[in-house]
């Protein structure tokens, strides 16, 4: 059976490399870039998060998010891992259950995948095509790029979503998919970076802490990077679903989670006691960034030339609150462009979540972002791509 699958992407090396798996198939795997696995390289900073040892279907969202749980359940983080590891990757997972390779490369991911497919005798890759149309006559599947015409028996579509244009984000799987009847769901960048009022913010740009982040009725901590326009970081991914999705809040930072107000006041009290000469701007010194702390004492209204001495008890109380609240407006988030993730696609109610073989075209299948699927932050979003790639490239009749 000749196969065509269009997108290079994790989705689409994972479904190249299972329907290879029948001698009797011939893979044709086309992808726009000049070389596969491009946007996977970037993924967690350039290492990969790859999966999560805490996989549920709680962490995925779209209009109907239980569409994923057969997918997951059929090929998990078990499976998943042992199948790199036939492979050759070897994998390490941190106590927050995210799993990186043991070379802490995306690199590493991309290679065992690319050279596993190019040892294959029935796998075809065919690099910067970028298919333009893609047509269906008595049975047979064409896809059109530039002058070339490409055919095939059965096609899966793993073109990706619209996040991150940079790194090959595009709109082709929801054309292609469009033309076989196929509608999407609104699209929202997600795993985004937040835009708030910048009156405090931009003067920290470039500065990270660990904090305790609530937003939206939401409450994580982690890692928070201050730029120019708002915040970024981990931390922000995973809160940043919620003001793609809802009206713009407040951002709420506890910059040091592990103390309580109490303890921390006392603190500040003690530190003007024994250092009354102290300019106030070295208060936070040795518990916060030094810019992060000064930014603190403006926020309060504080001058930063006045002793520590001179810090009157509304003043220190201020400045507690401040450490422990400090609030951001949120205005929105950065777009498309800065995002990791698409929110939104094609709708999942036209597929069968036991095939992901398409309701309205049989021999259509589509995997990975394309689909209205989109996880949290932590590796939930390769996973999908592997399990919805493993499903997808089974290329199972409906069950």
């Amino acid at each position: 059976m000749r196969v065509m699958i269009i997108g290079g992407g994790a989705s689409g090396m994972m479904a190249a490399l299972t329907a290879s798996e029948n001698r009797e198939n011939h893979v044709l795997l086309l992808e726009r870039q000049a070389r596969v696995g491009r946007k996977l390289l970037a993924t967690g900073n350039g290492r990969c998060n790859l999966s999560n040892l805490n996989l549920s279907a709680a962490h995925y969202h779209g209009q109907t998010p239980e569409f994923c749980r057969f997918a997951l359940e059929e090929f998990g983080v078990e499976r998943t891992l042992a199948l790199f590891r036939d492979l050759g990757l070897l994998t390490t997972a941190e106590d927050s259950g995210r799993i990186y390779p043991r070379s802490d490369s995306a690199n590493s991911v991309v290679d065992v995948l690319r050279l596993t497919l190019e040892q294959r005798s029935n796998v075809e890759i065919v690099t910067g095509c970028e298919v333009s149309e893609l047509r269906r006559k008595k049975g047979e599947f064409f896809a059109l790029s530039g002058e070339n015409r490409y055919s095939a028996d059965r096609v899966i579509v793993c073109a990706g979503g619209a996040a991150g244009g940079k790194l090959g984000g595009t709109d082709l799987g929801y054309r292609l998919l469009a033309s076989f009847g196929h509608s999407k769901t609104k699209l929202y960048p997600s795993l985004v970076q937040l835009r708030t009022d910048t009156t405090y913010v931009r003067s920290l740009k470039g500065v990270r802490c660990v904090a305790r982040a609530r937003y939206g009725g939401q409450e994580r901590t982690g890692e928070v990077q201050f730029t120019d326009y708002g915040v970024s970081g981990p931390l922000i991914f995973e809160l940043s679903r919620e003001a793609v999705c809802h009206t713009a809040g407040e951002l709420l930072l506890d910059l040091l989670p592990e103390t309580t107000e109490e303890e921390l006041c006392a603190m500040l009290r003690a530190r003007c006691k024994n250092l009354p000469g102290l300019k106030s701007e070295d208060l936070l010194t040795g518990m916060l960034h030094n810019r992060l702390g000064r930014t603190l004492l403006r926020f309060c209204g504080c001058s930063l030339e006045t002793p520590c001495g001179g810090l009157s008890a509304p003043q220190l109380e201020c400045i507690t609150h401040a450490v422990k609240r400090f609030a951001l407006p949120v205005l929105g988030t950065m777009g498309m462009e800065g995002a990791q993730v698409t929110a939104g696609g094609i709708r999942t109610e036209d597929f069968y979540d036991t095939t992901l073989e398409s309701r309205l075209c049989p021999g259509l299948y589509a995997a990975g972002e394309v689909l209205d699927i989109d996880g949290d932050c932590g590796g939930y979003n390769l996973q999908w791509a592997w399990s919805s790639g493993r499903l997808a490239g089974q290329l199972r009749r409906r069950l």
